[in-house]
């Protein structure tokens, strides 16, 4: 066994490729997208280092073209939770024992795997499977997901570092256990990195894994095990499923060995899980680590000294980019009457010319959202808001589903600020606006901390500094992520590690060395090299 010190590469953020016409990353894209299509893939599920393929087979078409079959996939049932249990327990006691930095390299090698050879296949399944444009899905599944693996290793030897003071005659050590039991990664269809990074984070950290995937993120999901099977991760360290969530929690949350939940979902799933958990404490060896992101009703808070045309740009793309389905997307705006005016004229220019379609014609902003659920959803809110008085849709309101799911961008202006979109999350391509009164650009604020159970994302527009100062403070507690004069999402690993409380969530920070000790379990040493020989101590001596 080596003796040296290990000095990991220092992380820095993957360059985001620009796949203008005429470049070579563009070429090789398009002509990945054209071979995905042109034959259909057989998913299989990926337990204890071994295809799993089972004779439930369910199809994947892209959201923007239903009338394509990309492929299928093998659904789960208990008896595969129960195998993907199995062989996360029985890969624990290696991987956890193995070298930091022996699972140090397979991580930084699924980076560059990722950026290089990887690249075009991950971006085409992510364009495909979820529908995200060029641009999202690359600074998405390929930027965001090779900075979680580096900036991880990273934050996995600042925590080894971390080492206690000793006293004369003793040494202290800290040790940096893995959780005992294994983790579930529960992770969402809008983001390939996080669906990368829920279960890889804790396997850094020398945890094994049971992760299931979103039933509409699998295209993308399989080209992540690849990888990291291609980087020479151990059977069974990452064991992928795609099974219903009952039918996994039911073998989960029952069972004696569950360590700890990596989320990232709905407030409502978020709590269920939470409180069926708690219900079961009493069937763990240890207490779970919960750990959980779970959406927001992310703002835009913007004073009248601001620019409106940085007003209306953050608004068309913080509201709009892959279709409003980020966590982090501003869908209620709080705008200035004074400003109203040009901020509107901007934002509804931009949104005309706005192009819609499929990601395979690299000129459209906007794609289709994810499936006909979320379609429904969103609709009905907008064919309601067309009924309601006090609401006046100013840009978008159209729908149709019959091609693919495709949602114009919408923006209501609503006269009660308390108005149902103001409020709910919705997940699409909807923005909603309060145009309120100068003068009242304090109480404003006030109106807006208290009226979301979120607090996830938000920004202030304002070229006045007592203006900024008075909104972070008002704001202290509505945001995990506040940004100032810019948009509220694109959260960078390394620069703005990401989360909120409230009704978003743990706080845990992805992207940042606050997750990664939420995986590890310390342990305290001393040993003492002069051990005492007599029980008495020196007060007790007679005068």
């Amino acid at each position: 066994m080596s003796n040296a010190f290990f000095k990991v590469p220092h992380a820095v953020n993957e360059p985001v490729l620009s796949y203008k016409p005429g470049s070579p990353e563009r070429a090789e894209l398009k002509a990945t997208i054209a071979s995905l299509k042109s034959y259909q893939l057989e998913l299989p599920m990926h337990i204890d280092g071994k295809p799993v393929f089972t004779n439930e087979r369910k199809a994947i078409h892209p959201p923007h073209e239903l009338s394509h079959t990309l492929g299928y996939y093998s659904r789960a049932d208990a008896s595969h939770v129960k195998a993907a249990v199995d062989a996360a327990m029985k890969a624990k006691k290696d991987w956890e024992n193995m070298p930091w930095q022996e699972r140090a390299a397979i991580f930084l090698k699924a980076a560059d795997l990722l950026a290089g050879p990887y690249r075009a296949k991950m971006n085409a399944a992510t364009m495909l499977g979820q529908s995200k444009n060029v641009f999202q899905a690359e600074i998405d599944c390929v930027a965001e997901l090779c900075d979680f693996f580096r900036y991880n290793v990273q934050y996995m030897t600042e925590i080894y570092q971390q080492q206690p003071n000793s006293a004369p005659l003793t040494w202290n050590r800290m040790e940096y256990r893995a959780l005992e039991g294994f983790v579930f990664a529960l992770t969402p269809f809008n983001f390939t990195s996080i669906a990368g990074n829920l279960p890889s984070s804790p396997a850094i950290m020398g945890n094994t894994v049971v992760w299931k995937a979103a039933e509409t993120q699998i295209y993308s999901a399989a080209v992540i095990m690849e990888v990291f099977e291609a980087a020479g991760l151990p059977p069974g360290v990452i064991n992928l499923l795609f099974v219903s969530g009952p039918t996994a929690g039911e073998v989960i949350f029952n069972h004696r060995d569950f360590g700890g939940l990596h989320f990232t979902g709905s407030t409502g799933i978020f709590q269920q899980l939470w409180q069926t958990i708690g219900t079961n404490l009493n069937k763990y060896k240890s207490y779970p680590r919960i750990v959980g992101e779970t959406g927001g009703k992310d703002f835009v808070m913007v004073h009248a000294s601001a620019n409106p045309k940085a007003v209306a740009t953050a608004l068309s793309r913080g509201a709009f980019e892959y279709q409003g389905q980020k966590c982090s997307a501003a869908s209620r705006a709080y705008i200035p009457k004074s400003l109203w005016k040009e901020v509107k004229t901007l934002l509804v220019e931009d949104i005309q010319s706005f192009k819609i379609g499929s990601p395979e014609d690299f000129t459209n902003f906007v794609n289709a959202v994810i499936d006909e659920r979320a379609f429904d959803k969103i609709t009905r809110y907008i064919a309601q808001a067309k009924n309601d008085s006090g609401v006046e849709i100013i840009a978008g309101g159209n729908f149709d589903k019959s091609t693919g799911y495709f949602i114009e961008p919408t923006v209501m202006v609503v006269q009660d600020p308390h108005y149902i979109t103001m409020c709910e999350e919705l997940f699409g391509p909807v923005l909603t606006i309060y145009v309120y009164e100068d003068k009242d650009y304090d109480n404003t604020l006030e109106l807006l901390d208290n009226t979301s159970p979120y607090a996830l994302t938000g920004a202030i527009f304002a070229t006045e500094r007592k203006a900024v100062m008075t909104a972070f403070e008002k704001l202290r507690h509505a945001a995990g992520n506040f940004y100032i004069n810019d948009k509220p999402t694109g959260a960078v690993v390394g620069q703005q590690p990401f989360g909120g409380a409230r009704g978003s969530g743990t706080n845990d920070k992805a992207g940042s060395v606050l997750n990664l000790y939420r995986w590890t379990s310390p342990r305290a040493i001393k040993e003492n090299f002069v051990s005492p020989t007599d029980y008495r101590y020196p007060f007790m001596a007679e005068e």
